[in-house]
């Protein structure tokens, strides 16, 4: 799953630390210094990224999968799995 902290260190590579109250992230680099962070900026990331928590629980279960190609081979775990790609594409 893919959560805001996660893109806030993605676009802000020198923010080491990161707390949270409500919306509001207040970070802080190696020295305990502020970051100035654009949440409109980290917002649009994470919109972008989201379809990645959309697709996670529509998958079946790596068990699952692995019994789908055991059983009816590549193509069909092919299919299965472009079920969820095809219902939350990359934006």
């Amino acid at each position: 799953m893919i959560r805001v902290q996660d893109i806030i260190f993605q676009l802000y590579t020198d923010v080491v630390t990161i707390n949270r109250s409500g919306d509001v992230y207040t970070c802080v680099d190696k020295d305990n210094k502020p970051v100035t962070v654009d949440m409109s900026a980290v917002n649009a990331e994470f919109t972008k990224q989201n379809y990645k928590n959309e697709r996670a629980p529509e998958y079946p279960s790596v068990v699952d999968q692995l019994d789908l190609i055991y059983h009816s081979g590549i193509d069909a775990w092919k299919a299965k799995i472009k079920e969820t790609k095809d219902k939350y594409p990359k934006p």
